[in-house]
């Protein structure tokens, strides 16, 4: 009984939120498009110029264009026009 609750309190406080973390995640690579700004892995902002199932070209300065692996897009950046989340 005591491996059984444990395993459960494995579940909910680890491994629960990771799926959720991962499909939030995966849902923000599938909704990337044009125009969108963009943090890589390497620690890169740029903007989204062409994107496809597997690679985005992301601009990283006026003139330099990069091709990434979509899996490599750690976030999207919001508009600087967005309002706040704790607003």
């Amino acid at each position: 009984m005591p491996f059984v609750a444990m395993a459960l309190i494995f579940w909910f406080l680890i491994l629960r939120p990771q799926m959720k973390q991962q499909k939030e995640h995966k849902a923000k690579l599938s909704g990337l498009k044009k125009g969108d700004e963009v943090l890589t892995g390497g620690g890169f902002i740029g903007r989204i110029v062409k994107v496809d199932d597997t690679y985005a070209e992301v601009e990283l300065a006026q003139g330099l264009k990069v091709k990434a692996l979509k899996s490599t897009i750690v976030d999207v950046i919001p508009p600087a026009g967005a309002k706040p989340a704790n607003d």
